[in-house]
């Protein structure tokens, strides 16, 4: 009989990397061992316990409220703000959304104000739950434009959005002017913090200049911060935190009108392992305050030397200075950025590319951990043999007869068989010696032609290659 756990070993080695500081998105790396020897053990202790009940686990209600308490304190939080421990960034603000809505019956159609750069969890809120999302330019520093946002309040809209920071460019919208003008018509204002709420207050406190979000800012009724981000817990955590119990309420479901028990749910799931709560909580006390300082000290140390790194490469330049650990980076017509990411995990790296927008060209996308500090040097060398490996192979272009093609298809019209060969032409698809799927090696080209379609079209075409990826093995 094969060991399954040597099975799992060996299909994990085809994963990225999740310690070390050498992937720079989707995981985030404290660098202490014993931090990740204590949460994992946590998760398997609770492995099979069940947050649907808390009078049937109270221990996990108590590692929720420790968990809350711990980031109303952080983000200064009112005596008599509230919390709910989720599974992640996005069920946050799907919550907030749905509070939102639901809070206000009497709106028929409700809206919901954003910047563009709002995390595309409010896109999918709106998708879900009917709250149209009117989404408002930001300015030429990539941060919300309080003035155009509070122009498109109306008497529709029940929720207003800002970023701490922002995801694509690592900057935080200007929260206090948003907020008076959402509180000004009587509408909630969600702070999106998931990615920076566990950091934010410690760069503060290190003497670095950060715009106002947190409940200090009056008119600031909601924040979600994700603890398995920066508070380098295990996945499948976040807070979302509320001004006043009043303002959950609505976040709440009950149904009695069936035979069997009440249901009651504070998040979108009803069941939820209590792994990753306690999990979570076993971190917080580990690393704790002063431990979260000087973790942020460390990631903060990597941001400014990646910052500086990135002024001596001239194909390179940072599209905006972080204020958080999100650095993005654009390169001139010299260097093609989606050669310089695959040259990146060719050499042990992995670093995100994001598309064009509007009129933004392509960028590479780094989150940054404490972990990285301590391979800045190999980092170092890392990028500036990818940017040389770049500039030397040139340019990946599409044709421009493709380009005309791909624009004027109708991803709404195409079938299946139309998308297994876009697939196919795209490179994102092919067969392996087995008859099985094979996945690209490089992605360059790929995203150079996912780069000319319109977002409709990659949208279409992404979720085809996501249909053909989820098949059963039998």
């Amino acid at each position: 009989m094969t060991d399954p756990l040597e099975q799992l070993r060996r299909l994990q080695g085809s994963d990225l990397p999740v310690h070390g500081g050498r992937t720079l998105a989707y995981v985030y790396d404290s660098g202490d061992a014993d931090v990740d020897r204590i949460a994992r053990e946590a998760v398997a202790a609770y492995a099979g316990s069940n947050a649907l009940d808390p009078t049937a686990f109270p221990s996990l209600l108590q590692m929720e409220n420790d968990l809350v308490g711990f980031a109303c304190d952080l983000l200064d939080a009112p005596d008599t703000a509230v919390g709910t421990v989720s599974s992640g960034g996005t069920e946050s603000i799907l919550l907030a959304v749905q509070g939102a809505r639901d809070s206000r019956p009497d709106v028929v159609r409700p809206r919901m104000v954003l910047p563009e750069t709002a995390h595309a969890a409010f896109h999918k809120a709106a998708h879900y739950f009917g709250v149209e999302a009117v989404v408002v330019p930001v300015g030429p520093d990539f941060r919300a434009d309080a003035a155009a946002m509070a122009s498109a309040i109306d008497d529709s809209t029940v929720l207003v959005v800002a970023s701490a920071p922002s995801y694509a460019h690592g900057v935080v919208d200007p929260v206090p002017q948003i907020a008076a003008a959402a509180s000004a018509r009587g509408v909630r204002c969600h702070v999106d913090a998931c990615i920076g709420g566990w950091v934010l207050p410690y760069a503060s406190r290190l003497g670095r200049e950060v715009t106002p979000w947190t409940f200090a800012v009056d008119g600031v009724t909601s924040i979600s911060v994700d603890t398995h981000k920066y508070a380098y817990a295990p996945k499948g955590t976040s807070i979302l935190l509320h001004r006043t119990p009043e303002l959950r309420r609505p976040q709440f479901f009950a149904w009695a009108g069936w035979p069997g028990y009440t249901m009651l749910n504070a998040t979108t799931q009803s069941t939820r392992s209590g792994g990753p709560i306690a999990g979570t909580w076993a971190v917080v006390q580990a690393i704790g305050d002063a431990g979260y300082e000087r973790l942020a000290g460390e990631v903060f140390d990597a941001v400014d030397a990646i910052v500086a790194l990135v002024g001596s490469i001239p194909p390179l330049r940072v599209v905006v200075p972080p204020e958080s650990t999100l650095v993005t980076l654009a390169t001139d017509e010299t260097c093609d950025p989606f050669t310089v990411t695959d040259e990146m995990l060719a050499r042990g790296w992995y670093v995100q590319p994001q598309l064009s927008y509007g009129t933004s060209g392509p960028t590479i996308h780094l989150s940054v951990s404490a972990a990285t500090r301590q391979h800045l040097d190999e980092l170092a060398t890392a990028l500036r043999e990818s940017v040389a490996a770049a500039v030397e192979a040139g340019p990946v272009g599409v044709d421009d007869g493709v380009v005309a093609f791909i624009e004027a298809l109708d991803p709404a019209a195409l079938g299946d068989d139309d998308f297994d060969g876009l697939l196919a032409a795209s490179g994102l698809v092919g067969q392996d010696d087995d008859g099985g799927l094979a996945l690209p090696t490089r992605m360059a080209e790929v995203n150079a032609m996912l780069d000319v379609a319109s977002p409709a079209m990659r949208e279409a075409l992404l979720v085809a290659f996501l249909d053909r990826l989820q098949r059963p093995s039998r």
